[in-house]
This record gives C-alpha cells, sequence and structure tokens, in this order.
C-alpha cells in the first residue's frame, strides 16, 4: 500500500532529528541554519520517494518583505508551508546583497521549520534580543497591558498569553 503524502510528512515529522552545528560568537549560542535543515531531511526524502522545493517571492517591496514557500511532494500531491521575513534595510555592516540574503536564509530556515515541524523556541537564535532587549520589551509591555484588560473578559486563553508575554520580558 502506497503511503499519502500527509502519512511521509508525518514520519519524516517523526524521524527528523537535526543538530545546531552553527555558533554564533557575538551571542555565544549554538543554532541550525536552513543548509542544517536541508542535509539532515536529504536521508528522508530518498526514503520516503519525496522531494522538498524552496520558493521565494517579494511581497512586499517597501518595507521589503520575503514570502518563503517550502514545498513537500510526492510527484502528485504537496503540501507546503510559509515563512514571512521582513529585510532589515537598517542593518550596519552588510551591503544590500547581504541583507538580502540573509533575511532568504531565516525564511528558509522558517519555512522548512514550520513544515518538518522543528520547535526552535529554545533555540537562542529564535529568542535573542541581539542587544535590542529595550526595543524588544516596549512592545511587549504595552502588549501586556492590552491583553491584560481583555483577559478579565476572555479569561482562558488571554491569561495564557499574558504568562507567555511576561515570560519573554523575564528573559535577559
Amino acid at each position: 500500500m502506497n503511503k499519502s503524502i500527509n502519512e511521509k510528512l508525518l514520519t519524516i515529522q517523526a524521524e527528523l532529528k537535526t543538530k545546531k552545528s552553527r555558533f554564533n560568537n557575538f551571542g555565544k549560542y549554538y543554532f541550525r541554519s536552513a543548509e542544517d535543515i536541508l542535509e539532515a531531511i536529504k536521508p528522508h526524502l530518498v526514503k520516503h520517494k519525496v522531494s522538498v522545493v524552496l520558493n521565494e517571492e517579494l511581497v512586499v517591496s517597501d518595507p521589503p518583505t520575503i514570502l518563503s514557500t517550502a514545498t513537500i511532494s510526492d510527484g502528485t500531491d504537496a503540501i507546503t508551508a510559509q515563512a514571512v521575513v521582513g529585510v532589515d534595510m537598517m542593518q550596519k555592516g552588510m551591503q544590500v546583497p547581504q541583507k538580502f540574503g540573509s533575511a532568504s536564509s531565516y525564511g528558509k530556515k522558517y519555512a522548512l521549520g514550520n513544515l518538518f515541524l522543528i520547535d526552535d523556541t529554545a533555540d537562542a537564535d529564535a529568542t535573542n534580543a541581539h542587544g535590542k532587549g529595550d526595543q524588544v520589551r516596549q512592545p511587549l509591555r504595552f502588549l501586556l497591558r492590552k491583553v491584560t484588560k481583555l483577559s478579565r473578559k476572555h479569561k482562558t486563553i488571554l491569561k495564557q498569553v499574558v504568562v507567555l508575554i511576561q515570560s519573554k520580558l523575564s528573559m535577559p
């Protein structure tokens, strides 16, 4: 019996192990890249007779925003996952092609992560404020005040959101 594309993807998601093989000297943490994920999935693609294609599209020009799409296909059916990433044109020390390349790499990484259910919540690359602690915390504090007011009416879900925001505010 042939497996459906859903069953093949489910099996790959369950079997896939991908390491964080890259080290950020500035932030002092390990992270995984799109290339690491692609390297880890190749044996699974052969085993399950599927292919993965990555596509990118500039969906907004100002500010530049890239839509990255990861598609797994068995030649008949396909499943896609997407990620939207902005290009930081204010990033210092990078030329424009490097800025787009960096955003492209992030988009691919997160589209693949979404497709294969790779959890990056414990990844320092996903939680590191990169020296922008107050820039991250200020909008979170504002959101926390708004959600706290709403939580008085809609307790269950919004209290979970409040706890999540509070945990992010307590990050170094």
